[in-house]
């Protein structure tokens, strides 16, 4: 009998921005509420890594919105907890802010509105296919 397996590609389909920041979470999240009109909430569940034999390697701060007029998902994400990383190649960024439905913002204009915030020192725009551990955020 012939083996069979399936291969099951990872769904990117998200912009993925990296933050700087020495603020709290929840002072990034009101700074981004606040400048870009968004509804960011803190979710009850922490944003949790699992490892191969589902133990919780590390929690990080979660902050959730949907915007229903443009029918896409807000996520920030804090990158380092407890001496991990969510993103470990990307160690220098404190925070991520996923945008899923890629396409739907321009990248440009929001990268300049992210750098204004006077909270966040640096923000950078990152292709989540060329990340090694992207497959993390997929939620």
């Amino acid at each position: 009998m012939a083996k069979h397996t399936l291969q099951l590609e990872d769904d990117l389909n998200f912009d993925l921005f990296g933050l700087c920041s020495h603020q709290r979470d929840y002072r990034v999240c009101w700074a981004l509420n606040d400048k870009l009109n968004l509804h960011l909430e803190k979710s009850i569940e922490p944003f949790m890594v699992s490892g191969k034999k589902g133990e919780v390697i590390s929690s990080h701060s979660f902050y959730e919105w949907y915007d229903e007029l443009d029918l896409r998902d807000f996520y920030l994400i804090q990158n380092k907890c407890q001496n991990q990383f969510l993103i470990p190649e990307k160690a220098q960024i404190d925070y991520f802010l996923v945008v899923k439905e890629a396409g739907l913002v321009e990248i440009d204009d929001l990268l300049t509105q992210l750098k204004e915030i006077s909270c966040i020192l640096t923000a950078f725009y990152f292709d989540p296919n060329e990340l090694r551990s992207s497959n993390k955020l997929i939620f």
